[in-house]
């Protein structure tokens, strides 16, 4: 059973999520652009979209964290143009490679809907053949463009945001189901065209058991995480859909694709039990040699490094939690919060917004980790400058105050 510390475990995460140096060739070069992008998402396996773009899109930062300053039309041309990326539900909803397609097409056909769901799709037939009809004859479409076409259907009710929103929720079942996907965007404004459309001719097909499911996907899921226990694999990248996932670890250890772990700090075995892929074991013995190049970065609320906030306590002591849907009085750190990764370690957190109809990006406060330490400061500043020429700001604005030890870095 391999050993590992605390210290060594964190870093094996870090460098699996790909944040760590060296990064990919500079932007000006073919790796780090559509290549570099689609070898980062590949380790990653998902990108988590979300609408809110208070600093930029979330997809955007966490590709901006591991690769710099790179150019999103690149990510553009990869999803509506090449299609090698589409959108898809992963741990949520998100980009994923379309090399992958027969993982989500397992779960397109066997989506676990609510029979109150299943119910409502059987009322609405018409409501769900108009739709069709109209992406057909006229996709790709915006959810505007289609009006309920007099069909009058029997409403959708919830106590959520989607009560009465009976196109919205047709589109949701249709997209689950594998039926229509995102043909492209205008800015959050989803284009739906039927799923045959933009798929492209090479596209993989095969059908997947679920055990082959459950075995790509846990692999996929703990290379990402670089050294996790069952229930971090089952969290991770198609959260919940882990079937019979014990005894699929217990056949990929016995046939040597992974291998138990243990995470000891002190003389005291973390609890749980630990595993890490083989094909990872020369990065994790090149970082017990001391091959350890880290970076300070600004992390996404939402970056699949931290996804998991029970892990992220655990690994990082780290609490970390949204403040978006928190009432503003009641917020500790801010509305949207980026985590500060230096090295191994979470020592902070920055709120801030980009302002960009004056190309200000604003710095509202920066909070450090009990023990941060005074050398992160000029990486933070850093980061900050790298992250304002990648949002096109013009001028930085720091807080009044900022964390005594970065204090002289940060003004």
């Amino acid at each position: 059973m391999l050993t590992l510390t605390p210290a060594l475990a964190r870093r094996l995460a870090v460098a699996r999520q790909r944040l760590a140096d060296p990064r990919p060739a500079p932007i000006s070069s073919p790796m780090g652009t559509a290549p570099g992008i689609m070898e980062t998402i590949r380790d990653l396996g998902c990108l988590q979209i979300d609408p809110i773009n208070v600093v930029a899109r979330s997809h955007l930062l966490v590709l901006f964290s591991r690769l710099g300053p790179y150019d999103p039309a690149r990510l553009d041309t990869l999803l509506w143009q090449e299609r090698q990326l589409f959108e898809y539900w992963a741990h949520c909803a998100s980009i994923v490679p379309t090399e992958d397609y027969p993982l989500h097409r397992h779960f397109m056909t066997r989506y676990p809907w609510s029979e109150r769901t299943l119910a409502w799709v059987k009322q609405n037939e018409k409501l769900k053949r108009y739709v069709l009809s109209e992406i057909r004859r006229h996709g790709p479409l915006p959810s505007r463009a289609l009006e309920e076409g007099g069909v009058h259907p029997v409403n959708w009710v919830s106590t959520g945001w989607t009560s009465g929103r009976n196109i919205s929720r047709m589109l949701d079942y249709l997209w689950i189901g594998g039926k229509i996907m995102v043909a492209r965007r205008e800015g959050v404004q989803k284009f739906w065209d039927l799923s045959e459309r933009c798929l492209p001719d090479w596209t993989p097909r095969h059908k997947l058991t679920e055990s082959r499911l459950v075995r790509f996907a846990a692999q996929q899921s703990l290379r990402a995480l670089g050294v996790a226990t069952p229930r971090q694999i089952g969290q991770h990248y198609i959260r919940g859909r882990y079937t019979a996932l014990p005894a699929v670890l217990a056949s990929l250890e016995a046939e040597g694709l992974v291998a138990r772990a243990q995470i000891v700090e002190g003389r005291t075995p973390w609890p749980g039990q630990w595993y890490i892929h083989t094909a990872d074991a020369p990065l994790l013995e090149s970082l017990a040699d001391g091959n350890w190049s880290p970076r300070t970065v600004l992390l996404s609320p939402f970056d699949n490094l931290i996804c998991d906030r029970q892990r992220t306590e655990q690994l990082f002591n780290f609490h970390f939690r949204s403040e978006i849907y928190t009432p503003k009085a009641r917020r500790q750190f801010g509305f949207y919060v980026l985590p500060i990764l230096h090295g191994d370690q979470l020592i902070g957190r920055i709120d801030s917004q980009m302002d960009r109809e004056t190309g200000t990006y604003n710095i509202h406060a920066i909070h450090a980790e009990p023990k941060a330490p005074k050398a992160a400061g000029p990486g933070i500043a850093a980061a900050l400058a790298e992250l304002a020429t990648f949002l096109g700001a013009q001028n930085i604005v720091y807080p009044k105050t900022a964390p005594e030890q970065w204090r002289r870095a940060l003004r």
